[in-house]
């Protein structure tokens, strides 16, 4: 199934979706976006990722290694730092916090509607 992201919920958690994929194991970046994508994220585009992973690296939370490529130039794999672990264990408590005080909001029950009166 594929569904559309809100850009400015999608821009406060695709950082956490990163490092959990890569805490999952090394990628490079066509991959990790074809991982995003089949995780759910058809509308994130590469043109997203790589500027996403480039700050996470200039951050200290990736580490990347260039890898020979039999069919083209050099890949360079992603993997998490001790930093981006520590990174991942905050942003997923964060998360935990704002899902539940949304829950919360959510599970309110609401008035019913008022019935508009014919002037």
């Amino acid at each position: 199934m594929t569904t559309s992201h809100d850009p400015q919920l999608l821009k406060g958690v695709l950082s956490m979706v990163l490092l959990h994929l890569l805490a999952e194991r090394e990628s490079y970046g066509y991959e990790v976006a074809q991982r995003l994508q089949a995780a759910g994220f058809a509308d994130v585009l590469e043109g997203t990722v790589y500027p996403a992973l480039t700050r996470l690296e200039r951050e200290g939370r990736l580490a990347t290694r260039l890898v020979p490529s039999p069919s083209g130039p050099a890949r360079k794999y992603y993997r998490l730092t001790p930093a981006g672990r520590d990174a991942l264990a905050g942003a997923r408590q964060a998360w935990s916090r704002h899902v539940a005080g949304v829950e919360a909001v959510l599970a309110r029950p609401l008035p019913p509607p008022e019935e508009k009166e014919d002037n």
